[in-house]
């Protein structure tokens, strides 16, 4: 039988994602804080829910995709949250970014009512959300996800089962070092290469077929020079992550030098305005360091 499916949270990742699910003709209801963003989903056929409980009702798996921690335990254990409709065999997936450990919770939660909760943090930015081509690490049950992975696999293409719960958001946080520092590296390279006199477009060229190509440097170094700093992943969306990483980093008694320093920076880039910027905008804190105006 065709599975029933929820969606919650319709910001720049989640619109797309559930209307991967929609365009596979999947039942789809979906539910958001502002209505207006499910407008096209609507006119499409998805079937509206006042709640989070309401869209959880009729659903086989809910699938969220929310901003941080706390609009999550809101979601899933809040009043009228997704824990008024749980019950044996409901299978919740939680594409947000959050605290490991208050997954842990949620999870155990949830499985007191017999359903599962998977964590299933997401990378690839709005473009791999349109085009269906984000990477998903998943944590939880193993069957639970045997059971999801035809879905996730309609919004990803590389579908990782990492471990038990909070895995995959622990993976998503390794993800996100890599991600951040990379992401200084490119606005420390191409700073000196401005003040150095090169040109930034053929600098990009000459290095980025070579051991210091990136994502980073292959998608966001061009709009660095060309001054786009629309976002695909917001400043502000960066710190959260970085501020959960830290924390767990604190309580791991882990040293994370670089990824405490770009979080100061993205911190100097948030007290410029910056903070709804895509994380590109990095390079303009560097720029301001090295006084090119």
């Amino acid at each position: 039988m065709e599975k029933r499916v929820a969606f919650i949270g319709l910001g720049i990742m989640g619109g797309h994602m559930a209307s991967r699910l929609l365009e596979a003709d999947y039942p789809l209801t979906i539910h958001t804080r502002s209505r207006a963003k499910a407008s096209k989903l609507l006119g499409q056929g998805a079937e509206w829910a006042d709640t989070p409980a309401k869209a959880a009702e009729q659903a086989d798996v809910v699938f969220i995709c929310v901003t941080d921690t706390p609009d999550v335990e809101k979601v899933v254990t809040g009043e009228h949250g997704v824990i008024a409709a749980a019950r044996p065999g409901l299978i919740v997936v939680d594409h947000s970014t959050i605290s490991p450990i208050a997954t842990r919770v949620m999870a155990a939660a949830l499985a007191e009512k017999g359903t599962t909760l998977l964590d299933a943090p997401v990378s690839g930015g709005d473009v791999g959300a349109r085009n269906g081509t984000l990477s998903i690490m998943v944590g939880g049950e193993s069957s639970a996800f045997e059971q999801v992975e035809p879905l996730l696999r309609r919004m990803g293409t590389t579908i990782t089962y990492c471990g038990k719960s909070g895995a995959g958001q622990t993976t998503k946080l390794v993800n996100q070092i890599l991600v951040s520092v990379t992401n200084m590296g490119v606005c420390e390279a191409l700073v000196f290469a401005r003040k150095n006199g090169l040109d930034l477009e053929r600098t990009i060229a000459a290095v980025g077929g070579g051991a210091a190509g990136s994502w980073q440097l292959a998608n966001l170094a061009p709009k660095m020079v060309a001054g786009d700093f629309r976002p695909g992943f917001m400043v502000n969306l960066q710190q959260k992550d970085l501020r959960i990483i830290l924390q767990v980093a604190e309580e791991s008694k882990t040293s994370l030098p670089a990824a405490s320093l770009v979080h100061q920076l993205f911190t100097a880039a948030e007290a410029a305005g910056h903070g709804k910027e895509g994380t590109q905008a990095l390079f303009k804190v560097l720029e301001k360091l090295a006084s090119i105006h």
